[in-house]
């Protein structure tokens, strides 16, 4: 869960990105802050750099513009990082950018869902479970499928913080428990 700072920046951009004539869509701003961010994280030295209060904010400025113009960093996307670095609060890309896209899914009726199987899931399966669970919340499902031998059979779903055992694994464990408890 995204801290409360996070959230803050993160409505924001969602009010920048969604707003009529905004330039890009909000997937494309939210792509290119993840490709800066994936570059952010996989580098020691630009991290210490963009994070030093040594640095003046210009300079901060100047690398990001040109670290933008190689990952493809529009000007919402360039334009939300400098404000960002300006604040000191580039630490907390990845909260804000998980709470912006937690507040479009809000926005447009989208729940996440995250499915493991034992198995792999076939394409007939995973439509199936789709519809059931868009069915179940009320809501357009988007999910993802992984797979988990330790589950033995059945599956797993996680919608927010609520989880739906299915697996043979979780019903063993309850059979167990009950058995434990008489």
């Amino acid at each position: 869960m995204a801290s409360a700072l996070a959230n803050r920046y993160a409505r924001a951009l969602v009010e920048v990105v969604t707003k009529q004539g905004a330039a890009g869509t909000p997937e494309a701003v939210i792509g290119q802050l993840a490709a800066f961010q994936d570059v952010f994280r996989g580098s020691a030295e630009l991290r210490n750099v963009l994070l030093s209060p040594a640095v003046p904010p210009a300079k901060k400025k100047s690398i990001i513009a040109g670290l933008g113009a190689r990952v493809g960093l529009g000007q919402v996307a360039r334009n939300f990082l400098y404000v960002v670095a300006d604040h000191r609060r580039l630490s907390l890309l990845g909260e804000m950018l998980a709470a912006v896209q937690s507040l479009l899914d809000e926005q447009r009726g989208v729940v996440r869902a995250e499915v493991t199987t034992a198995q792999p899931a076939v394409e007939e399966d995973r439509r199936a479970l789709t519809a059931r669970l868009a069915q179940k919340t009320g809501h357009s499902v988007q999910t993802r499928f992984q797979t988990d031998p330790g589950l033995l059979g059945g599956a797993v779903v996680r919608i927010g913080s609520t989880i739906y055992d299915g697996s043979l694994r979780g019903q063993l464990g309850a059979l167990q428990r009950r058995l434990g408890a008489e």
